[in-house]
Protein backbone atom coordinates (compact mmCIF):
# COMPACT_ATOMS: atom_id res chain seq x y z
CA UNK A 1 0.00 0.00 0.00
CA UNK A 2 2.96 2.34 0.88
CA UNK A 3 4.36 1.54 -2.20
CA UNK A 4 1.42 2.09 -4.14
CA UNK A 5 1.46 5.82 -2.43
CA UNK A 6 4.34 6.57 -3.13
CA UNK A 7 4.43 6.00 -6.51
CA UNK A 8 1.24 7.75 -7.30
CA UNK A 9 3.03 11.10 -5.57
CA UNK A 10 5.67 10.27 -7.44
CA UNK A 11 3.69 10.30 -10.91
CA UNK A 12 2.22 13.22 -9.59
CA UNK A 13 5.82 15.54 -9.18
CA UNK A 14 7.38 13.60 -11.84
CA UNK A 15 4.73 13.43 -14.58
CA UNK A 16 6.60 10.79 -17.40
CA UNK A 17 6.83 12.43 -20.52
CA UNK A 18 4.02 13.18 -23.03
CA UNK A 19 4.95 11.42 -26.14
CA UNK A 20 3.87 12.81 -29.45
CA UNK A 21 4.41 10.54 -32.31
CA UNK A 22 4.41 12.72 -35.32
CA UNK A 23 4.37 10.70 -38.63
CA UNK A 24 7.74 10.99 -41.09
CA UNK A 25 7.43 10.58 -44.71
CA UNK A 26 10.18 8.53 -46.23
CA UNK A 27 9.15 8.36 -50.26
CA UNK A 28 10.55 4.69 -51.55
CA UNK A 29 12.34 4.49 -54.79
CA UNK A 30 11.36 2.92 -57.87
CA UNK A 31 13.74 3.72 -60.52
CA UNK A 32 16.06 2.56 -62.90
CA UNK A 33 19.07 4.47 -61.41
CA UNK A 34 21.04 1.29 -61.00
CA UNK A 35 19.89 -0.82 -64.08
CA UNK A 36 22.48 -3.33 -65.38
CA UNK A 37 24.50 -2.58 -62.36
CA UNK A 38 25.52 -5.40 -59.65
CA UNK A 39 26.74 -4.17 -56.16
CA UNK A 40 28.49 -5.91 -52.92
CA UNK A 41 27.11 -4.96 -49.54
CA UNK A 42 29.00 -5.63 -46.99
CA UNK A 43 27.35 -6.41 -43.82
CA UNK A 44 23.91 -6.77 -45.83
CA UNK A 45 22.43 -8.91 -43.28
CA UNK A 46 20.63 -6.35 -40.88
CA UNK A 47 20.47 -2.87 -40.49
CA UNK A 48 21.49 -0.59 -42.85
CA UNK A 49 23.65 -2.71 -44.79
CA UNK A 50 19.70 -4.43 -45.69
CA UNK A 51 17.99 -1.61 -46.24
CA UNK A 52 20.68 -0.47 -49.03
CA UNK A 53 20.20 -3.94 -50.33
CA UNK A 54 16.55 -3.36 -50.73
CA UNK A 55 16.81 0.22 -52.15
CA UNK A 56 19.37 -1.18 -54.60
CA UNK A 57 17.15 -3.60 -55.64
CA UNK A 58 14.33 -1.40 -55.99
CA UNK A 59 16.46 1.12 -58.64
CA UNK A 60 17.20 -2.37 -61.01
CA UNK A 61 20.62 -3.26 -59.41
CA UNK A 62 21.40 -7.00 -58.58
CA UNK A 63 22.84 -7.30 -55.23
CA UNK A 64 25.33 -9.40 -53.37
CA UNK A 65 25.20 -9.12 -49.38
CA UNK A 66 27.80 -10.61 -47.20
CA UNK A 67 27.95 -12.04 -43.70
CA UNK A 68 29.61 -14.42 -41.38
CA UNK A 69 26.07 -16.20 -40.49
CA UNK A 70 25.02 -18.48 -43.62
CA UNK A 71 21.57 -18.71 -41.24
CA UNK A 72 21.54 -14.74 -40.76
CA UNK A 73 22.23 -14.41 -45.04
CA UNK A 74 19.49 -17.30 -45.36
CA UNK A 75 17.25 -15.00 -43.47
CA UNK A 76 18.38 -11.64 -45.14
CA UNK A 77 17.66 -13.52 -48.65
CA UNK A 78 14.55 -14.27 -47.60
CA UNK A 79 13.35 -10.92 -46.70
CA UNK A 80 14.88 -9.59 -49.62
CA UNK A 81 12.59 -11.61 -51.76
CA UNK A 82 14.13 -11.56 -55.09
CA UNK A 83 15.77 -13.54 -57.73
CA UNK A 84 18.65 -10.72 -58.12
CA UNK A 85 19.54 -10.76 -54.23
CA UNK A 86 21.94 -13.30 -52.92
CA UNK A 87 24.38 -14.02 -50.43
CA UNK A 88 28.24 -14.64 -49.86
CA UNK A 89 29.47 -15.47 -46.34
CA UNK A 90 32.76 -13.26 -45.58
CA UNK A 91 34.20 -12.19 -42.61
CA UNK A 92 35.52 -8.72 -42.53
CA UNK A 93 38.31 -9.92 -40.30
CA UNK A 94 39.53 -12.62 -42.72
CA UNK A 95 41.50 -10.23 -44.95
CA UNK A 96 43.35 -13.49 -46.51
CA UNK A 97 40.00 -14.86 -48.30
CA UNK A 98 39.28 -11.67 -50.27
CA UNK A 99 40.76 -12.41 -53.40
CA UNK A 100 39.27 -16.01 -53.84
CA UNK A 101 35.68 -14.74 -52.24
CA UNK A 102 35.61 -11.89 -54.32
CA UNK A 103 36.96 -14.44 -57.73
CA UNK A 104 34.15 -16.73 -56.91
CA UNK A 105 31.99 -13.87 -57.00
CA UNK A 106 32.60 -12.60 -60.23
CA UNK A 107 32.70 -15.77 -61.63
CA UNK A 108 29.37 -16.50 -60.02
CA UNK A 109 27.03 -13.16 -60.13
CA UNK A 110 29.15 -11.67 -63.42
CA UNK A 111 30.76 -8.05 -63.25
CA UNK A 112 30.39 -6.33 -59.82
CA UNK A 113 30.53 -2.67 -60.07
CA UNK A 114 29.76 -0.99 -56.61
CA UNK A 115 30.93 -1.81 -53.00
CA UNK A 116 29.32 -0.12 -50.23
CA UNK A 117 31.63 -0.99 -47.36
CA UNK A 118 29.17 -1.16 -44.21
CA UNK A 119 30.48 -4.20 -41.93
CA UNK A 120 31.61 -2.93 -38.95
CA UNK A 121 31.15 -3.28 -35.17
CA UNK A 122 29.97 -0.86 -32.34
CA UNK A 123 31.74 -0.77 -29.05
CA UNK A 124 32.12 1.86 -26.58
CA UNK A 125 35.15 1.45 -24.38
CA UNK A 126 36.33 5.02 -23.58
CA UNK A 127 40.28 6.08 -23.53
CA UNK A 128 41.00 5.32 -19.68
CA UNK A 129 39.08 1.72 -20.54
CA UNK A 130 40.31 0.67 -23.97
CA UNK A 131 41.94 -2.86 -23.80
CA UNK A 132 43.90 -4.05 -26.46
CA UNK A 133 41.76 -6.54 -27.59
CA UNK A 134 38.91 -4.58 -27.80
CA UNK A 135 40.51 -2.24 -30.14
CA UNK A 136 42.00 -4.78 -32.52
CA UNK A 137 38.57 -6.33 -32.71
CA UNK A 138 37.16 -2.80 -33.80
CA UNK A 139 39.90 -1.16 -35.99
CA UNK A 140 39.87 -4.65 -37.86
CA UNK A 141 36.53 -4.77 -38.78
CA UNK A 142 36.08 -1.11 -39.42
CA UNK A 143 38.99 0.27 -41.29
CA UNK A 144 41.28 -2.62 -42.07
CA UNK A 145 38.84 -5.18 -43.61
CA UNK A 146 37.17 -2.23 -45.70
CA UNK A 147 41.01 -0.92 -46.97
CA UNK A 148 42.33 -4.83 -48.20
CA UNK A 149 38.27 -5.44 -49.37
CA UNK A 150 38.44 -2.27 -51.64
CA UNK A 151 42.05 -2.80 -52.70
CA UNK A 152 41.30 -6.41 -53.81
CA UNK A 153 37.89 -5.24 -55.63
CA UNK A 154 39.89 -1.35 -57.00
CA UNK A 155 42.68 -3.87 -58.57
CA UNK A 156 40.42 -6.23 -60.54
CA UNK A 157 38.55 -3.46 -61.64
CA UNK A 158 41.63 -1.35 -62.75
CA UNK A 159 42.36 -5.00 -64.51
CA UNK A 160 39.53 -5.52 -66.21
CA UNK A 161 38.93 -1.66 -67.03
CA UNK A 162 35.35 -1.60 -64.97
CA UNK A 163 34.58 1.88 -63.64
CA UNK A 164 32.79 1.31 -60.23
CA UNK A 165 31.84 2.86 -57.53
CA UNK A 166 33.13 2.67 -53.80
CA UNK A 167 30.62 3.70 -51.17
CA UNK A 168 31.83 3.92 -47.59
CA UNK A 169 29.66 3.65 -44.68
CA UNK A 170 31.05 6.54 -42.45
CA UNK A 171 30.01 7.74 -39.29
CA UNK A 172 29.07 11.53 -37.71
CA UNK A 173 31.09 10.36 -35.29
CA UNK A 174 34.38 11.38 -37.19
CA UNK A 175 33.23 14.50 -36.14
CA UNK A 176 33.99 14.11 -32.85
CA UNK A 177 37.18 14.30 -30.64
CA UNK A 178 38.56 10.20 -30.69
CA UNK A 179 38.16 8.77 -27.39
CA UNK A 180 37.16 5.73 -28.52
CA UNK A 181 38.29 2.67 -30.76
CA UNK A 182 34.97 3.07 -32.70
CA UNK A 183 34.83 6.72 -33.09
CA UNK A 184 39.28 6.03 -33.89
CA UNK A 185 38.17 3.98 -36.89
CA UNK A 186 35.51 6.08 -38.59
CA UNK A 187 38.16 8.84 -38.49
CA UNK A 188 40.26 6.23 -40.72
CA UNK A 189 36.84 5.66 -42.75
CA UNK A 190 36.58 9.49 -43.52
CA UNK A 191 40.40 9.64 -44.20
CA UNK A 192 40.39 6.38 -46.29
CA UNK A 193 37.85 7.82 -48.07
CA UNK A 194 40.02 10.54 -49.48
CA UNK A 195 42.83 9.00 -50.08
CA UNK A 196 41.07 6.01 -52.65
CA UNK A 197 39.18 8.63 -53.97
CA UNK A 198 42.50 10.50 -55.18
CA UNK A 199 43.82 6.86 -55.73
CA UNK A 200 41.16 5.33 -58.24
CA UNK A 201 39.47 8.45 -60.27
CA UNK A 202 42.33 8.57 -62.82
CA UNK A 203 40.70 5.42 -63.49
CA UNK A 204 37.27 5.98 -63.53
CA UNK A 205 36.31 4.54 -60.02
CA UNK A 206 34.03 6.85 -57.55
CA UNK A 207 35.14 6.86 -54.30
CA UNK A 208 32.53 8.61 -51.62
CA UNK A 209 31.24 8.28 -47.98
CA UNK A 210 28.10 8.54 -46.62
CA UNK A 211 27.84 9.13 -42.60
CA UNK A 212 24.79 8.50 -40.76
CA UNK A 213 23.70 10.39 -37.35
CA UNK A 214 21.51 8.65 -35.40
CA UNK A 215 19.98 6.19 -36.82
CA UNK A 216 16.72 3.85 -36.02
CA UNK A 217 18.63 0.42 -35.90
CA UNK A 218 18.43 -1.90 -33.29
CA UNK A 219 21.18 0.08 -31.70
CA UNK A 220 18.38 2.90 -30.83
CA UNK A 221 15.22 1.20 -31.04
CA UNK A 222 15.95 -2.40 -29.66
CA UNK A 223 15.46 -1.88 -26.29
CA UNK A 224 11.62 -0.97 -25.89
CA UNK A 225 11.66 2.57 -26.75
CA UNK A 226 8.97 3.76 -29.05
CA UNK A 227 8.84 5.86 -32.07
CA UNK A 228 11.75 7.59 -33.66
CA UNK A 229 12.20 10.91 -31.12
CA UNK A 230 15.48 11.42 -30.32
CA UNK A 231 15.21 14.95 -28.56
CA UNK A 232 19.45 15.40 -27.96
CA UNK A 233 19.40 15.84 -32.54
CA UNK A 234 18.18 19.38 -33.39
CA UNK A 235 16.09 17.88 -35.58
CA UNK A 236 14.08 16.43 -32.93
CA UNK A 237 14.50 12.14 -34.08
CA UNK A 238 16.99 9.52 -35.43
CA UNK A 239 17.10 9.00 -39.22
CA UNK A 240 15.55 5.75 -40.88
CA UNK A 241 17.71 3.39 -42.59
CA UNK A 242 15.26 3.93 -45.57
CA UNK A 243 16.40 7.42 -45.51
CA UNK A 244 19.96 6.41 -45.37
CA UNK A 245 19.42 3.67 -47.95
CA UNK A 246 18.06 6.87 -50.72
CA UNK A 247 20.79 8.83 -49.68
CA UNK A 248 23.20 5.53 -50.80
CA UNK A 249 21.64 5.28 -54.48
CA UNK A 250 22.44 8.51 -55.76
CA UNK A 251 25.93 8.21 -54.40
CA UNK A 252 26.59 5.71 -56.21
CA UNK A 253 24.62 6.27 -59.37
CA UNK A 254 25.69 8.56 -62.74
CA UNK A 255 24.01 11.20 -61.10
CA UNK A 256 27.12 11.78 -58.71
CA UNK A 257 30.09 10.64 -60.69
CA UNK A 258 31.71 14.06 -60.39
CA UNK A 259 31.25 13.56 -56.59
CA UNK A 260 34.43 12.47 -55.76
CA UNK A 261 35.73 12.02 -52.31
CA UNK A 262 33.48 13.58 -50.51
CA UNK A 263 31.37 12.49 -47.35
CA UNK A 264 27.29 13.29 -47.17
CA UNK A 265 26.55 13.66 -43.66
CA UNK A 266 22.93 12.82 -42.66
CA UNK A 267 22.46 13.71 -39.63
CA UNK A 268 19.64 15.40 -38.53
CA UNK A 269 22.15 17.98 -37.54
CA UNK A 270 24.06 16.29 -35.26
CA UNK A 271 27.81 16.71 -35.18
CA UNK A 272 27.79 18.81 -38.08
CA UNK A 273 25.71 22.29 -36.86
CA UNK A 274 26.24 21.12 -33.55
CA UNK A 275 28.87 19.52 -31.35
CA UNK A 276 26.62 18.00 -28.47
CA UNK A 277 28.22 14.31 -28.03
CA UNK A 278 25.23 12.57 -28.69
Amino acid sequence: MLRQILHRIKNRLFPSPKIVQVPVYVPIFQNELLKGRTALITGGTSGIGLAIAKAFLNSGARVIITGRSQEKIKRAITELDSSNAHGVELNNLDVASFDKKLKDSFSKFGEIDILVNNAGVIKCNTFGDIEQENYDEIMNANLRGSVFLSQTIANIWKREQIQGNILNICSSSSMRPGNSPYVLSKWGMRSLTLGMAKELIQYGIVVNGLAPGPTATRMFVGNGEDGINWPKNPSGRLATEEEIANLAIVMVSALARMVVGDVLYATGGSAVITVDDL
